[in-house]
């Protein structure tokens, strides 16, 4: 997949400028169209850069505890499966 152009931040920082000049004039300066900027706000809304950061930590932090409730959860129902197996008498034993 290729990487965008710019980051998140970049992104963000574009669109605060744009609040305070004309769009066209920022797109040019940032070496973009006027219509991708006038794009940027459906990903990002109103967030300032700090604000994109601190998302993206918590994307991070997110993403690794559900991988440790997800191993979490197949170590018990592993355990339960065993332990259901163990109850079960087998046909062969007699």
């Amino acid at each position: 997949m290729k990487k965008p152009p710019f980051t998140e931040e970049q992104m963000v920082t574009s669109l605060r400028e744009a609040d305070q000049r004309p769009v066209p004039e920022v797109a040019k300066k940032h070496g973009v169209s006027a219509q991708t900027i006038y794009g940027w706000p459906k990903h990002f809304g109103r967030l300032e850069p700090a604000d994109v950061k601190r998302l993206r930590q918590l994307e991070q932090e997110n993403g690794r505890l559900k991988t440790i409730v997800a191993d979490r959860e197949l170590e018990i129902d592993v355990k339960e499966i065993t332990r259901t197996q163990c109850l079960i008498p087998t046909t062969h034993e007699v």
